[in-house]
């Protein structure tokens, strides 16, 4: 074979693993132990490249629905999002679908103890909220690559 067919073969096969997805027998869900899910994307948000902190959870998908966890919280956290358009990266998401995500006790189910994140038509978007426990990090709406991370807020 020829070098260049052999690079156009190994490239496309890359190609499709990137953007097969997850389907599968969990749905596409997964559940990783360290906070990060994984997920390989072809554009990844600055949010998702930045080295993890202690005690940080970085889940990063490209697209919704999708579920991640569960992690363990404990305390007060900076919760921050960012979305990419890697075909336009000069998108407005203001004019695009919101971005929606929650804290869930069971993936994809909200309930008590739900802790809304984000209903954000926008690039990114932070708040701090209070959770302790096990939870899912539930993106119901997002059409685009996208990056959640959760920072611990120092005790006092």
């Amino acid at each position: 074979m020829h070098r260049r067919t052999v690079i156009a073969l190994v490239s496309g096969a890359l190609l499709a693993t990137a953007c097969g997805g997850g389907g599968g027998a969990a749905g596409g869900r997964s559940t990783p132990s360290d906070g990060d899910d994984g997920a390989t994307t072809v554009a990844t948000p600055a949010l998702a490249k930045a080295p993890k902190r202690a005690g940080e959870i970085v889940v990063r998908g490209e697209a919704s629905p999708a579920s991640h966890g569960p992690f363990a919280l404990d305390g007060r956290y900076t919760v921050r999002f960012e979305q990419i358009a890697p075909e336009d990266p000069s998108l407005d998401f203001g004019t695009q679908t919101a971005f929606v995500a929650t804290l869930d006790r069971r993936p994809q189910q909200e309930g008590a103890g739900t802790i809304r994140l984000f209903r954000d038509a926008a690039r990114t978007g932070r708040k701090v909220i209070t959770a302790k426990g096990r939870y899912y990090v539930d993106v119901s709406f997002g059409d685009f690559p996208y990056a959640v991370r959760f920072t611990p807020e120092p005790a006092g």
